[in-house]
């Protein structure tokens, strides 16, 4: 074992796991300990996300090193996706912003961070705390924040409890990095109380991006969980697409209400495709790709395409139109696809290199329609339009593959083979796979 022998948790999670060749095999996002009623926690494992965005488990004692930002591994490990157990409790996601209490009766304290240290026997204690006072009522009433220090796990009471409402700073900022998806991987796995606790600490657009990522009944869970301003916020923040997806699921009065809460112009294009069946163009579609009038340019058009809240597979591609340029739209004139964008000179307007060919959809087209359209003509993207040919919206492939795949994608594992004998994933070539229990 490296000398450091002593690791604070939150520092842990998004650092690079090794296998002993130092090829690199995932990164931690949790560490897993034990609460029990007498002694101090131990910490067992790692939940380490490998390729594909599974999280699997790594025992510490399969652990060789963690120094220098990077744990390091023996390379061996099972491959079945971590399932938390009812005695487990996952450090980065449940105890930090905890609220402990002084044995000295001294007060309150909120948990920034824990340390664990390895023992003699070889295992991992959780031995310290990082802790900040509650804050407290100054002059004139403002509220100053409470010195923040470190104190042993003896020192206080409550981490193992059932904890009060807890905020959600610190986990949020051990999972900065992580890209909505992922985010969205997290929140489902946390229980429905902490799961309500992180998604109201997130902003408006981060907590749209990551509902879009959830399964339908997380989503009406968190949706109705909010307060019902803040629920509204949300949804104009989410795709028309999603945001109407998610109406759907709710009750008929609960969505009227938060219809009627959106500005005006935001719930104009959800009430549009409300009216539309789930699955046909016009239930499919996005209110917003990239509309642009024959005249723009092409140095324009693609500083419209780099947008950073732009999906990848509508950046791909732009509809040219007849003003009006919002939706329903003048006539439709074609499209420019990005390779287009990239090969011609700047100057040049995009109506002088159209491709008018390119095949559409009226709004009832079936999702059959729509799928083998994009399979065959290799599409990122497809126009719906009306019967007058004015450009209603477009579908991508994106949300084709969300209505084709089971309701529970989210939470089956990548490769459904992959428990056979003799199946080896990516991962699995740098964690040979073990075949007992998780602790095997």
């Amino acid at each position: 074992m490296s000398a450091t022998t002593r690791v604070f948790v939150a520092r842990l999670a998004g650092i690079a796991v090794f296998d002993p060749l130092g090829d690199q095999v995932g990164r931690v996002r949790d560490v897993v300990v034990l609460l029990r009623p007498k002694g101090a926690p131990r910490a067992v494992g790692l939940v380490v996300e490998v390729p594909g965005r599974r999280r699997v488990f790594l025992p510490l004692t399969r652990v060789t090193s963690i120094d220098a930002g990077q744990v390091i591994s023996t390379g061996l490990v099972n491959m079945r996706r971590f399932e938390q157990r009812a005695m487990e409790t996952l450090a980065v996601s449940e105890l930090l912003d905890r609220t402990v209490q002084f044995v000295d009766g001294s007060g309150s304290a909120t948990v920034e961070d824990l340390s664990i240290e390895k023992q003699r026997t070889g295992d991992w204690l959780v031995n310290q705390l990082f802790v900040r006072r509650q804050t407290t009522p100054g002059a004139l009433g403002i509220r100053r924040r409470g010195d923040a220090f470190v104190v042993e796990i003896s020192a206080v009471t409550g981490l193992a409890g059932t904890p009060e409402t807890q905020g959600a700073a610190r986990l949020l900022a051990a999972y900065d990095d992580l890209k909505p998806a992922d985010l969205a991987d997290v929140l489902h796995d946390l229980g429905d109380t902490r799961r309500l606790e992180v998604a109201t600490a997130l902003d408006n657009e981060r907590l749209a991006d990551v509902l879009e990522e959830l399964p339908e009944d997380d989503q009406v869970a968190i949706l109705s969980g909010l307060d019902t301003d803040r629920a509204a916020d949300v949804l104009e923040a989410m795709q028309p697409d999603d945001a109407a997806d998610l109406l759907h699921e709710l009750p008929q009065e609960q969505a009227a209400e938060l219809l009627e809460l959106m500005e005006p112009e935001e719930a104009r294009d959800v009430r549009r495709l409300l009216a539309y069946d789930e699955n046909t163009a016009g239930g499919l579609m996005t209110t917003e790709p990239v509309v642009l009038s024959p005249e723009t340019t092409i140095a324009t058009a693609l500083a419209q395409i780099r947008r950073q809240d732009l999906p990848p597979a509508l950046a791909a591609i732009v509809f040219v139109v007849r003003p009006p340029l919002e939706t329903p739209t003048g006539r439709f004139l074609g499209v420019v696809h990005f390779q287009k964008l990239l090969r011609e000179p700047p100057h040049v307007s995009v109506g002088s290199v159209l491709d008018s060919d390119i095949e559409w959809v009226r709004p009832d087209a079936p999702l059959g329609r729509v799928t083998r359209l994009l399979a065959a003509y290799d599409l990122l993207a497809l126009p719906v339009l009306d019967d007058e040919k004015r450009l209603l919206g477009a579908i991508s492939v994106d949300d084709v593959l969300d209505h084709m795949l089971p309701d529970d994608w989210r939470e089956t594992d990548d490769d459904s083979d992959e428990t056979s004998l003799g199946t080896q994933t990516p991962a699995s070539s740098a964690f040979p796979v073990r075949r007992g229990g998780r602790r095997g």
